[in-house]
């Protein structure tokens, strides 16, 4: 798919340039609008309580930064190539993904708008095949339009997780890999609450529902960005699936599992994550009285 020409106009202007104008836009932001940055700051205290402010005021600054990079480095994700690819990224643990894909199931990747996710896929995609990238339609149509032409010009399909359950069941009977990001919020009847970072989080319960019913592999997916600012795709070893025949139960465990999973690579690098999320937003209490679900400490 042909680029537009806004991002070709974009990818003129050099990526040192690029980032040092994207960051500064952060920055400014970061400043003038109170409320994300308040939301931002909250949310690290409250994940973070050991940490002095200081330091949770420089995390929710460099996480606002984060963000600008993956904006600066999107138009450049169409000129990547096998022959360049080396340039951007590593990729660690390829050899969990492709015994996955051996099973010729499908394969179901999970992660979170960590580091550059979106280079990540693309990495993927080219060093192996084309796959399912499972989003949420954005409320601007030119930046949907935009993101999906990018996404497309690797190989990658937009999927609309609106009722994607039974077209994505389809597309794992003929051995597709679906990829989703399940670190954002979601309402209480399309979720389960589950630990994260020690406060009950709304979470999709379509991953683990998924993983049950089809039997389907299924792996966690983080692209980290390193100091000299290149990435490491990092694929995890299969996760092991609780199957105890109660599935409500089973649906909350393996959610959790999942959740901790991705808590865990935050933990590390909490720079790389998008703070100004409400990740928290929906509460237990909106729940309907024997709908929700909750695991406590």
């Amino acid at each position: 798919m042909q680029q537009s020409i806004p991002l070709k106009f974009i990818r003129i202007i050099p990526l040192k340039l690029r980032k040092f104008i994207t960051i500064a836009l952060a920055g400014a932001f970061y400043h003038l609008s109170l409320k994300h940055r308040l939301i931002a700051v909250h949310n690290l205290m409250r994940a973070f309580p050991e940490k002095p402010v200081a330091e949770i005021m420089q995390i929710a600054r460099r996480s606002y930064f984060s963000f600008a990079v993956v904006a600066a480095e999107f138009v450049d994700i169409p000129y990547l190539s096998r022959d360049n690819l080396q340039k951007w990224i590593t990729i660690e643990g390829l050899e969990n993904y492709t015994e996955a894909c051996k099973e010729e199931k499908g394969v179901l990747l999970f992660g979170a708008h960590f580091g550059n996710w979106e280079i990540g896929n693309a990495a993927l995609a080219l060093a192996t095949q084309p796959f399912v990238f499972l989003y949420r339609i954005l409320d601007s149509p030119f930046l949907e339009d935009n993101i999906t032409r990018v996404r497309a010009s690797y190989g990658n399909v937009s999927l609309s997780k609106e009722n994607a359950m039974r077209p994505i069941i389809r597309l794992l009977k003929k051995a597709t890999t679906i990829n989703m990001l399940i670190d954002q919020n979601v309402a209480w009847y399309d979720g389960v609450f589950v630990n994260f970072f020690g406060r009950q989080t709304c979470t999709t319960s379509g991953l683990a529902l998924l993983a049950l019913h089809t039997g389907v592999p299924v792996l966690p997916s983080f692209t980290r960005r390193l100091p000299s600012g290149r990435y490491v795709l990092e694929i995890g070893k299969k996760v092991a699936i609780m199957r105890s025949g109660d599935r409500n139960k089973d649906v909350l465990i393996n959610t959790q599992n999942f959740t901790k999973i991705i808590e865990e690579k935050i933990k590390k690098y909490p720079e790389q994550w998008f703070w100004v999320h409400q990740r928290w937003k929906t509460k237990l209490c909106q729940a309907k009285r024997g709908n929700s679900s909750e695991i406590r400490n």
